[in-house]
C-alpha cells in the first residue's frame, strides 16, 4: 500500500480545485480503467474532478454516520449503500460498549439514516457503474473520525472490487492510519498534526446542494 501522499497543508480554493490536485496524484496508480465512486454530497465535485481525469466512469456511494443518541455528532458507526442495494450499518462494537449503547438504541437511528440514504437514492437516481473485478477509487472532500468512510469502503470490497483505492484532499492524520487496513492505496494531499475540520480547508466550503449533485452527475456521462 502506499501514502499517504501528503505535499503539505494547503488551503484549497474549493473542491473543485481539490479534485483536481488529487486526481494528478491518482494518474499513477490507476492504470486500468477504474471506476470512481463519490460519497454525497460534498465528495461528488471533488469527484467529478478526479473522473474527467483519469476518463472514468463516476457513480455515488451512500454512505451516512450513525451517531449516539442523544450526542448525535459522536459516531457509533455507518451505514453504507452502493448503487440500489438496501443500506446495512457497520457499527463500532468495543465503542458501543464502552459508552454503554446496546444495538438495541441505535435502531431509530439506523432507520432515520437509513431513509436517508433511500432519499438520496431516489432523489441522485441509484444507476452506479459495474465495480466486480474493477480498481475503484473512493472519494470525499476530507475524513474526520473515518467512521462513514469505513463503511463505505467495507461495501466495495463487499462488492468485489479488485483493488480499494481510498483519495481525499485532507484527513485526520490518525483516521488515515486507521483506515489503511481498509483499503488497497491511500492518497491524501494534507494530513494536518492539528487537524480540526475538513472546512477549515477550503476557502469555500459551501454546502454542496442536491441540484448540483444532479448536474454533475448528468455532466460525468457525456464526458468522454
Amino acid at each position: 500500500m502506499s501514502g499517504p501522499i501528503i505535499s503539505g497543508a494547503p488551503e484549497f480554493r474549493d473542491r473543485h480545485e481539490a479534485g483536481r490536485r488529487l486526481a494528478t496524484m491518482l494518474v499513477p496508480l490507476t492504470p486500468t480503467h477504474p471506476v470512481v465512486l463519490a460519497l454525497p454530497r460534498g465528495g461528488v465535485p471533488v469527484a467529478f474532478e478526479v473522473a474527467r481525469r483519469l476518463h472514468a466512469p463516476l457513480g455515488l456511494l451512500f454512505a451516512r454516520k450513525i451517531g449516539m443518541p442523544g450526542a448525535e455528532e459522536f459516531g457509533l458507526g455507518a451505514i453504507a449503500a452502493e448503487g440500489k442495494e438496501h443500506a446495512e450499518p457497520v457499527l463500532d462494537e468495543a465503542l458501543m460498549r464502552q459508552v454503554g449503547i446496546t444495538r438495541e438504541a441505535l435502531v431509530p437511528a439506523i432507520r432515520h439514516q437509513r431513509a436517508e440514504i433511500a432519499r438520496q437514492q431516489a432523489e441522485y437516481g441509484s444507476a452506479t457503474p459495474p465495480i466486480d473485478g474493477r480498481v475503484v477509487v473512493v472519494v470525499d472532500d476530507g475524513i474526520a473520525t473515518g467512521g462513514t468512510m469505513r463503511a463505505a469502503l467495507r461495501v466495495v470490497r463487499h462488492h468485489g472490487a479488485l483493488r480499494v483505492v481510498l483519495a481525499v484532499p485532507v484527513a485526520a492524520r490518525e483516521t488515515l492510519a486507521d483506515l489503511a487496513a481498509e483499503c488497497d492505496d491511500l492518497v491524501c494531499l494534507a494530513t494536518p498534526s492539528d487537524f480540526r475540520a475538513v472546512g477549515i480547508h477550503y476557502a469555500d466550503f459551501r454546502q454542496v446542494e442536491d441540484s448540483e449533485v444532479r448536474t454533475l452527475l448528468a455532466q460525468a456521462r457525456t464526458v468522454p
